[in-house]
């Protein structure tokens, strides 16, 4: 079955976004700011303590809210008004960050947490909208394409940026320059390959609308959480994912300290960054095409082993092919199982209430990011080993795949 138009355009909004995570949020503006800090007489471990703080600030105010904005997006009309208002947020702020002067770092940074939101928040309704352009037959294969056309739209706008880098802007351009043409390119493609979304798709879900929708949001989202035991199914999903999520969150966020510990150079690891998005575009499709053939509870387990022996084959990394190896496992399986992640859980839930429910996914994935670099962080110091503390993770992804085994099928339908 051919994937329409409507989903197409659903898909082209990974493929937009992904710009600003793999430029601003993972190569640019973390030198950026930090280079300008410190020309301010900011100290190394300051410029770094306030970047935590602005990210850290940012991920908990989307995450606190993350319930409360998907309950109003699913009253009608809501939820394109919330990702299209979020969405240009984000854009306006990226463009934004070109234009604060070079001292300011201070300003650098608050712009930034604006542009993070509306990163983040814009995903929690581009998630939901899952439900709206796919049913639940069509929905592994979509969710999958839209993390593999993510990744190869990451990769060709960060190609973008190397050009300018690699050239210094054809001779024009200093560090300062490169660095906001970066954020231009990241602003602008983010901008154009939302518009098919923003034209093409429509909320299909909702519930029934009234005349306090934001009152009416806060009640639902205290009532589901005194209501949980009704969707069971839903909470221990949540719990599972939790773990493993946590896992593949930081394999991939502590990647470049580990490289570096074993001797990786900066230029390799940005090249081992390109390629791991690369082999994850083909392997994200393929993924799909697993759970469709088998069951999207098959197609995550798969992931959730190799994530496993991944953190195995840490204790047995030396050199640079070491990594190579490591970060060519991980390309195989990161975005399969976070696309068939994100589709299972679309199945399981209500759909009129989809966007509340994703909110909480929202809540889960975020917060996963804080117990496995804890982990590693302390098995590194006990043991004196960076490689040791990544392999500690396999407890997260042992966590994660029991919970999972243990939660009762869905229904009688094989491709859930």
């Amino acid at each position: 079955m051919k994937i329409n138009k409507k989903q197409w355009s659903w898909i082209l909004y990974d493929w937009a976004n992904s710009s600003y995570g793999i430029i601003v949020t993972t190569a640019v503006l973390p030198v950026y700011f930090k280079t300008i800090a410190q020309a301010d007489h900011v100290s190394a471990a300051s410029s770094t303590a306030y970047w935590g703080y602005a990210n850290s600030f940012g991920t908990l105010l989307v995450s606190i809210l993350a319930p409360f904005l998907g309950a109003l997006a699913d009253y009608p009309n809501f939820k394109k008004r919330l990702l299209n208002g979020f969405c240009w947020l984000g854009v306006v702020a990226t463009l934004g960050l070109a234009l604060v002067p070079a001292k300011h770092w201070s300003m650098l940074l608050g712009v930034y947490i604006i542009s993070a939101i509306g990163y983040s928040a814009s995903n929690l309704f581009y998630d939901s909208f899952l439900t709206d352009v796919a049913d639940n037959k069509d929905m592994n294969r979509i969710s999958t394409h839209g993390y593999a056309y993510g990744y190869l739209g990451g990769v060709i706008s960060f190609m973008l940026f190397l050009v300018i880098n690699l050239t210094d802007g054809f001779g024009t351009l200093d560090g300062t320059g490169i660095a906001r043409w970066s954020f231009v390119i990241a602003a602008v493609w983010w901008f154009v390959f939302a518009i098919p979304l923003q034209k093409n798709v429509r909320q299909k879900f909702s519930v029934a609308p009234t005349t306090s929708p934001l009152a009416g949001s806060f009640k639902r989202v205290f009532e589901t959480i005194k209501h949980i035991r009704k969707y069971k199914q839903v909470a221990w999903f949540l719990v599972a994912y939790f773990f493993y999520i946590d896992g593949v969150d930081t394999i991939f966020t502590m990647a470049t300290s580990i490289g570096m510990d074993i001797g990786v150079k900066t230029t390799e690891l940005m090249i081992v960054l390109l390629v791991v998005q690369l082999i994850a575009f083909p392997f994200s499709i393929l993924f799909g095409m697993l759970a469709d053939k088998t069951s999207t509870r098959v197609g995550i387990i798969v992931g959730i082993v190799v994530y496993f022996f991944i953190c195995l084959y840490a204790l047995n990394l030396k050199n640079s092919f070491d990594f190579w190896v490591l970060a060519v496992m991980v390309g195989t399986s990161q975005g399969g199982l976070q696309a068939l992640s994100r589709s299972y859980f679309g199945k399981i839930i209500p759909k009129d209430s989809g966007s509340e429910f994703f909110g909480f996914y929202n809540i889960l994935g975020k917060f996963s990011a804080v117990m496995g670099p804890f982990i590693v962080a302390i098995v590194t110091q006990m043991t004196g080993k960076s490689t040791i503390g990544a392999a500690s993770l396999s407890f997260l992804f042992a966590v994660g795949l029991i919970i999972f085994a243990i939660i009762p099928r869905l229904s009688k339908n094989p491709n859930k």
